[in-house]
């Protein structure tokens, strides 16, 4: 099942900012998806977790979501997600902060339009 990303829904997010040496983004990569496979997605209110990668092999990015904040504080507690997250602190630095949906688009929630292409910078 995919993530979803809805105003409506009961969820909290957290992103994680993972800062890591272009070198070490895959190794980063890999030890984020051991930790989520191995204890988080066991954890009680755990909902979802997403890796995002950027181009210039410089960050990670968790968007992860979670039934409550107090779920999330239990998980960082677990002695099992510590211990797993120790070589993922070698990596990388992290920001983490947590967000509630506000609103969300997508071209498919629209109705199809007729609108025409904005013209290119310097035409008529």
């Amino acid at each position: 099942m995919m993530t979803k990303i809805a105003r409506d829904r009961p969820v909290i997010t957290v992103v994680n900012v993972f800062t890591v040496e272009p070198e070490n983004q895959q190794r980063l990569i890999d030890l984020l998806i051991k930790a989520i496979n191995v204890a988080i997605r066991h954890m009680p209110g755990y909902v979802s977790a997403n890796l995002h990668k950027s181009l210039d092999g410089r960050n990670v990015v968790n968007y992860a979501q979670w039934r409550s904040q107090e779920d999330i504080d239990t998980m960082m507690k677990d002695g099992t997600v510590q211990e797993l997250m120790q070589d993922v602190q070698k990596l990388a630095t992290a920001a983490s902060q947590l967000y509630q949906v506000v609103y969300t688009d997508e071209v498919f929630q629209r109705p199809p339009t007729t609108a025409q292409p904005l013209p290119r910078v310097g035409s008529a």
